[in-house]
């Protein structure tokens, strides 16, 4: 009589691969028991509140709804004219300058933001750290950038 051609190696493997297989279809079975599928439209309608938040019960209609008029509602961006018309030019000090490299920061006075500025932009004057300068803001490829600079006193 000859002797198997599996080895003690391959039939644990294989004991092993079954093993997983059915654990893996046993899973398979608890999510689909345990699953919420097939659930009524009650059950997935949420509600908004007078306040705005989404809650899960209907509103009662007995309530007396609150009228708002018409002219405070907005929908999208702020009109044009109720925007305040921003002085352009700011002012801020300079934070950092590199002559060889030709760029600095500026941090503006009001914001405390930090603004680049190119040499190009400086219209040929020379700024080192820590000068009072005016200048323009517009927006370049990595962020605000400081045009139409000038020292100030």
């Amino acid at each position: 009589m000859g002797r198997s051609q599996a080895t003690f190696g391959k039939r644990e493997n294989e004991k092993k691969r079954l093993k997983k297989r059915q654990e893996k279809a046993e899973k398979k079975e608890e999510r689909q028991a345990n699953s919420s599928k097939g659930q009524g439209l009650d059950e997935m309608l949420a509600y908004v509140d007078e306040n705005g938040n989404i809650v899960d019960t209907p509103p009662d209609p007995t309530k007396k709804k609150k009228e708002i008029p018409l002219e405070s509602i907005r929908i999208g961006a702020i009109r044009q004219e109720d925007m305040e018309e921003e002085d352009p030019v700011r002012t801020g000090s300079v934070t950092f300058f590199n002559d060889s490299k030709g760029y600095g920061f500026i941090k503006d006075s009001a914001t405390q933001q930090s603004v680049f500025v190119h040499a190009n932009s400086l219209g040929g004057i020379t700024i080192k750290e820590n000068d009072k300068v005016s200048y323009e803001v517009e927006m370049g490829q990595k962020g605000p950038s400081a045009f139409n600079v000038k020292l100030t006193s």
